[in-house]
């Protein structure tokens, strides 16, 4: 049966949390601490809740979550390991298909990004291509890590937005 915000509204916190698990990526504790917020009137009204859970965490709740996610194009993609969300994302950015030059360049970006911010570079791959990611890499280097910060979050909502829309039956 597909999910329903109708379900959603209606269902216990264990289903609720159940439910939404892997909006946020290994982070169940976003949805399990929304569903107090119920009834939530449309899909953007229940994603604007979520991110605002994640929003007022803790920082370091807010870092577990940035460092639940994978590095892109990282060991994880290629020993075939992350989620079905994150396998799919990142194959619609090409992140599956790279050269062994690109591959290169985003393991040298990954490195020096983890080095600097402490936590994987957090990119909307299904709104970017490789070409933009690299670029985006590159720039986001110069960030200060509070900048940094809440551009993670800032592209986690984008991701949660997306991944939320594929869940639920059309409304």
């Amino acid at each position: 049966m597909p999910l329903t915000l109708h379900a959603l509204n209606s269902s216990e916190r264990a289903a609720f949390t159940t439910s939404l698990r892997h909006i946020f990526e290994h982070s169940p504790w976003v949805a399990d601490e929304t569903w107090v917020r119920r009834p939530f009137r449309d899909v953007a009204h229940l994603h604007a809740e979520l991110c605002r859970t994640m929003q007022s965490a803790s920082p370091e709740k807010q870092l577990a979550l940035i460092c639940a996610h994978p590095d892109l194009a990282g060991r994880l993609a290629r020993q075939k390991q992350l989620t079905r969300e994150s396998t799919h994302e990142q194959a619609s950015a090409g992140l599956n298909q790279l050269s062994d030059a690109e591959l290169a360049a985003f393991q040298k970006l990954n490195e020096a990004y983890q080095a600097k911010f402490g936590h994987p570079f957090i990119i909307c791959a299904r709104l970017n291509a490789k070409e933009a990611i690299l670029a985006a890499m590159n720039s986001r280097l110069q960030h200060s890590p509070d900048a940094e910060h809440a551009a993670a979050l800032g592209e986690i909502e984008k991701i949660a937005r997306l991944r939320l829309n594929d869940s639920l039956a059309k409304q």
